[in-house]
């Protein structure tokens, strides 16, 4: 979590030890792999990674590596490594002169005051071959619109108990994102999805085995604009 919005960034970090799921840390494995074919490069920004699930993940695969994170207790909870920098920051206060090969923004782009400057921001951080990687939850998931027939939500993008749990401030579909990206003078270079989810991440976790999880997560791949995850690659 790392957004400049009314909340205290540490109001939010509670959910990550109350409220969150063993499918939801699965989901980030997942997204890894994902975003691991379109790393560039040898050194890494990564905004806002909360506990460092992925942070962990991406270590092996960079010669530096720099987070930056505005909750201090979720900030602690990163192993240390030789080639990892924490810094304890909102995002949109930090600067360095440093450039990036690859920026990760991995479910933060929902959480901001200004995702269009914060985007422009992450632009300016880029090295010339350099790319971001934006991932956001799709309002037009299909289980939002399930949600939308069963009276459980008036429009896809409504934001709903866990959004608000976690400092949603919006919930992207494809055409808003990619709105946003190009009014940062971004370039997408590639769009994608990620899990087809018929129900809540509760619910799956309840039926689903190993086997189900994976097939539904490249079922999202195949149809990405319902996809429940979104990927942005751009530069």
């Amino acid at each position: 979590m790392t957004s400049k919005t009314t909340d205290h960034p540490e109001q939010h970090a509670r959910w990550y030890a109350t409220e969150q799921l063993s499918i939801d840390i699965e989901m980030i494995r997942f997204r890894f792999e994902l975003n691991q074919r379109f790393f560039k490069g040898e050194t890494l920004l990564e905004v806002g990674p909360a506990e460092g699930h992925m942070t962990k993940l991406m270590v092996p695969c960079f010669r530096k590596i720099t987070v930056v994170e505005g909750s201090e207790s979720l900030l602690m909870q990163i192993p240390d490594h030789p080639n990892l920098t924490k810094v304890h920051s909102l995002f949109e206060e930090w600067n360095t002169s440093e450039r990036f090969d690859t920026i990760v923004m991995d479910h933060i782009l929902e959480h901001v005051d200004e995702p269009v400057q914060f985007l422009s921001k992450a632009k300016s951080l880029l090295s010339p071959e350099g790319v971001i990687l934006v991932g956001v939850p799709n309002a037009i998931s299909f289980h939002r619109l399930a949600a939308v027939k069963m009276g459980l939500l008036k429009i896809p993008g409504e934001l709903d108990k866990r959004d608000l749990a976690l400092g949603h401030q919006r919930v992207y579909d494809p055409e808003t994102l990619r709105a946003d990206l190009h009014a940062a003078g971004l370039n997408i270079m590639h769009f994608g999805g990620l899990l087809f989810k018929p129900l809540t991440y509760s619910q799956m976790e309840r039926i689903m085995t190993s086997e189900m999880l994976k097939a539904f997560v490249q079922l999202g791949m195949d149809f990405p604009e319902n996809a429940a995850e979104l990927l942005a690659v751009c530069n």
